[in-house]
């Protein structure tokens, strides 16, 4: 059982660890495929424990926006939420890299939750940091133009250059290709990036 991303395992009661041991399914699945669909009502929780996990919403009419990004340690509110109210998906998830991790039926994980205080108290505490997260893309999207959550997301890829395309940015900040390449323009004409292909440089 290789759950060390999760910070629960460190502290999981005894009986609860033997629980959980008992209840994995080892699952491996390659870059681009999708987990669950929006809509969906989820019967696996994912463990997730190498890899990357894009969820991004979408609507009719309008371009999808990405969530957040699920990392090793980390549970999937949406994934959960469907599972214990045994409702439709908000979102869907799609695999951004390989990922490897553990899947763990709704039942099971349904009886962790009652059996272990400190499991419990790890599903609280991701639903605080994430709800913060969603809050924060929520403001940004309604007070902030798009060249400066255009700037705060290549700032926070912690790489220069970006390697990135203007397709994956639009996908990224829910818009439009052409609407993303005409604002990376005007801020490489302002002196800010330089655009190349395949990557952007930050100044």
């Amino acid at each position: 059982m290789e759950l060390s991303p999760y910070p629960f395992m460190d502290t999981l009661e005894p009986e609860a660890r033997e629980f959980l041991k008992q209840h994995l399914k080892p699952v491996k699945v390659p870059a681009g495929n999708l987990l669950f669909y929006q809509g969906d009502i989820c019967d696996n929780i994912l463990l997730l424990t190498k890899g990357k996990v894009r969820l991004y919403t979408q609507a009719d009419g309008i371009e999808e926006i990405t969530l957040y990004t699920l990392q090793p340690g980390e549970q999937c509110i949406v994934n959960t939420a469907s599972l214990i109210s045994q409702t439709e998906a908000v979102a869907s998830a799609e695999t951004v890299t390989d990922i490897e991790g553990y899947l763990v039926d709704a039942q099971s994980i349904k009886q962790l939750a009652k059996m272990s205080d400190s499991y419990q108290s790890y599903l609280f505490s991701l639903y605080q940091i994430r709800f913060t997260s969603l809050a924060k893309l929520l403001n940004s999207v309604k007070f902030k133009h798009l060249d400066a959550r255009i700037m705060e997301w290549l700032e926070a890829q912690q790489s220069n250059p970006v390697v990135t395309t203007h397709e994956h940015i639009a996908t990224e900040l829910g818009t439009s290709r052409v609407v993303v390449s005409r604002v990376l323009k005007e801020l490489e004409q302002q002196g800010k990036v330089t655009l190349h292909r395949g990557k952007i440089t930050l100044h």
